[in-house]
Parts: structure tokens; C-alpha cells; sequence
């Protein structure tokens, strides 16, 4: 089924030239160059730059392409940030620094093991971690480095609380 958001015109220039226009509006304004309440102003810089983009292709074949992985990252972020902020509370009341760090990086794997499974690249992941003549020493390498890690990270911890 075709929408008016598969068509190329749409795709191609409506949502490149307003993604520009708006970003470049938006920092014209935050950033006050041109002075303040010059809205006009910044609109018409906004809209030539925008235009501009439409005159070359391959600006806006990079902005297509990189705008699919923009939401697909932002919403992996919020998706982080909501869990992180759940386990984190609010300054009132909460867990403790060390194991509000502690389930975010918990949170943070668990993420990219979820976007991992969700896009179809565990089942490889997980073949090149486990399989081949070198597996075992970079699993071996990579705990005796995680308990130096913690080693160091509990001699810190122990020297602060002093």
C-alpha cells in the first residue's frame, strides 16, 4: 500500500528542505547571530539554505540516508533513558550513585542485546563471539580485564569513602 510518504517528491525534497530549514532556523535563532527578534531575517536564511539544498542531489542523498538511522538512534536513546530514568528516581529518594551506575550499564546491555536481536544480527554476533580458535582467549583476556576493573574501581571507591 503506497502513502503520500513513500512518493520521491516527498521523500526526496519536501522532508530534506524542511528538516534543513527548520534546523538551520533553529540555531539562527539560538544562536542570535544576526541579532535579536530578527525572525524574518533568520526565516529568509533559513528558506535560501534550504532551497540550496534542493539544487544539489547529493546533499540530500546523504540526509536521506542518515536521517533513518537519526530515528532509529533517538529512539533507542529515549527507550534508555526512560529505563535509566526509572531505576534512577529523583534526587528525593532513589538508589544509591554506585548502583543507579551499576543498572544503567545493566540497561545499556540489555539495550543493544535487544536492538541486536530486534535487527537479526544476534545469531551472528553471538557465532563470531563464540566460535573460532580465538574465542576463548578473548573471552579469558576479557574477564581478567573486567576484574582488574573492578579491582581498581573498589580500590577508588574504598579510598573515597575515607
Amino acid at each position: 500500500m503506497a502513502t503520500i510518504f513513500s512518493l520521491p517528491i516527498f521523500s526526496e525534497i519536501i522532508l530534506p528542505f524542511l528538516l534543513v530549514f527548520a534546523i538551520i532556523f533553529a540555531i539562527l535563532e539560538k544562536t542570535k547571530i544576526l541579532g535579536d527578534d530578527k525572525k524574518q531575517i533568520n526565516a529568509i536564511i533559513a528558506l535560501a539554505v534550504g532551497l540550496l539544498l534542493l539544487a544539489f542531489e547529493e546533499p540530500r542523498m546523504i540526509i536521506g540516508k542518515l536521517v533513518p538511522f537519526l530515528a532509529v538512534a533517538a529512539v533507542v536513546i529515549l527507550i534508555f533513558m526512560l529505563l535509566y530514568g526509572f531505576v534512577g528516581g529523583t534526587k528525593e529518594g532513589g538508589l544509591s550513585k554506585g548502583l543507579t551506575i551499576t543498572f544503567g550499564i545493566f540497561i545499556a546491555i540489555a539495550l543493544v542485546v535487544a536492538v541486536l536481536w530486534v535487527t537479526g544480527a544476534w545469531d551472528k554476533t553471538y557465532t563470531f563471539l563464540t566460535s573460532g580458535d580465538w574465542a576463548n582467549d578473548i573471552w579469558i583476556n576479557f574477564i581478567f580485564i573486567a576484574v582488574v576493573v573492578g579491582a581498581i574501581a573498589a580500590v577508588i571507591a574504598s579510598s573515597k569513602s575515607k
